[in-house]
């Protein structure tokens, strides 16, 4: 039996491809870790869960004025599609597309910095005909750098849609400094809905089942990304977190997810608090890994729950000799949709010099020592929380918190 550390690199490494929310890859993932955990001893059930998709067949961007240029683009999903043959407009660069930069752009298709939900809010407000994004660094071009393949998420949708692309940073540059006044952007989608899927597996307690700890991990990536870093490793760590505690059965029971749609919103912990609030409702504390690994890095621990448990983490660490950066809020990552219906959560990270959200996140700058020695803690804590007397952390989400999750599920507009 391969040592802890050793465990997670060689399940690392088999699922270290793209992984694609509702792809065949992702559904390849989801079988691994279902074999694994059948392996292991377990009964493992897939739960499909549908979530909205879109395909693109034309994306096309070209300056118009005072040249002729075609720019590389990749169209953004849901975003709508633009009238047949194109739209052709004024270029307007607006920045971080604040409020003064958007005076007298109706009618006109604006090229922005970034996309957030505020900056779509303005956006959406200010009667332009279509938006372009820049990405990356001004150095990166096609051999060093992807045009992001993303989409507007439902938040976005509530303010509506227009037709948007995001570009280099390195083709947006060359359009500014050349003077480019005008472009004709083309963008045909359509929007479907696809299944993504949940892994899950379940170990009874031996006499406190009716208490549950949960553990989650996504295990789908983003675009280009073989998705190694994130978050093959939090899948292998849970994984082996599922393998200890088939041989040294807990107190509580367990219930494990590896969560489908992670990179899109959230929305494999979503479909699954949705689809089982019986069992949400006996869950008294979540464990969350998203992120581990990396030789060069250091260990971290995200609590959404009472301020006792930073405390509970700090006095831990001491003991156990091991520098962990501890934080209080909500992180977004699956931990999040389980405390917003209540769970106390703590999500696991090891931030470091690895490259997530990239063609190049593979388990190269991963290393069995780096899994071991925070694998020791994690460990060590869930024997605490698990086998517990009574679980130390009470089964609430502080005002604070809940006024942090009210943000970030934009709540607190209504």
């Amino acid at each position: 039996m391969l040592a802890n550390g050793a465990y997670q690199m060689a399940l690392v490494e088999r699922l270290a491809f793209n992984r694609i929310a509702t792809s065949p890859e992702e559904a390849r993932a989801a079988q691994i870790l279902a074999d694994e955990v059948r392996a292991l001893g377990g009964e493992p059930v897939i739960e499909e869960f549908p979530i909205p998709r879109w395909e693109i067949s034309c994306a096309k961007l070209t300056v118009t004025a005072p040249y002729t240029a075609e720019i590389p683009v990749i169209g953004i999903g849901r975003s709508g599609s633009t009238p047949e043959g194109g739209l052709e407009a004024e270029l307007v660069y607006v920045g971080r597309a604040e409020e003064n930069d958007l005076r007298n752009v109706a009618g006109k298709i604006i090229l922005m910095e970034a996309l957030s939900y505020d900056v779509w809010k303005r956006v959406a407000a200010c009667g332009c005909a279509g938006f372009l994004v820049l990405n990356g660094n001004y150095f990166e071009d096609e051999s060093t750098n992807d045009i992001p393949r993303n989409c507007l998420r439902d938040s976005f949708l509530r303010f509506g849609k227009i037709p948007g692309m995001n570009l280099r940073t390195c083709d947006a540059l060359d359009m500014v400094k050349r003077g480019a006044t005008h472009v004709r952007m083309e963008l045909t989608q359509r929007e479907y809905t696809a299944n993504s899927r949940n892994v899950t597996a379940f170990i009874p307690g031996t006499d406190k089942a009716d208490e549950i700890i949960s553990y989650t991990a996504h295990l789908d990536s983003v675009p280009y990304a073989p998705g190694a870093w994130d978050n093959a490793s939090g899948c292998a760590d849970i994984m082996a977190a599922f393998r200890h505690f088939m041989a040294n059965p807990p107190r509580r029971s367990l219930r494990f997810v590896w969560c489908g749609a992670e990179e899109v919103g959230l929305l494999g912990s979503q479909a699954y608090a949705a689809a089982h609030p019986e069992e949400m409702a006996k869950i008294r504390f979540g464990i969350n890994v998203d992120m581990t690994g990396p030789a060069l890095g250091y260990d971290r621990a995200i609590t959404t729950a009472d301020k006792a448990l930073v405390d509970y983490l700090a006095y831990m660490a001491r003991e156990c000799g091991h520098t962990l950066e501890i934080t209080r809020t909500i992180h977004p990552s699956d931990s999040t949709p389980f405390a917003d219906v209540g769970v106390p959560t703590l999500t696991f990270n090891r931030w470091g010099r690895a490259a997530g959200h990239s063609r190049h996140d593979f388990a190269i700058p991963l290393s069995a020592q780096a899994f071991a020695g925070f694998w020791d803690f994690q460990i060590a804590f869930a024997e605490r929380i698990v086998n517990a007397e009574v679980v130390p952390v009470p089964r609430e989400i502080p005002e604070d918190l809940k006024k942090e999750l009210d943000h970030y599920f934009h709540r607190d507009e209504n």
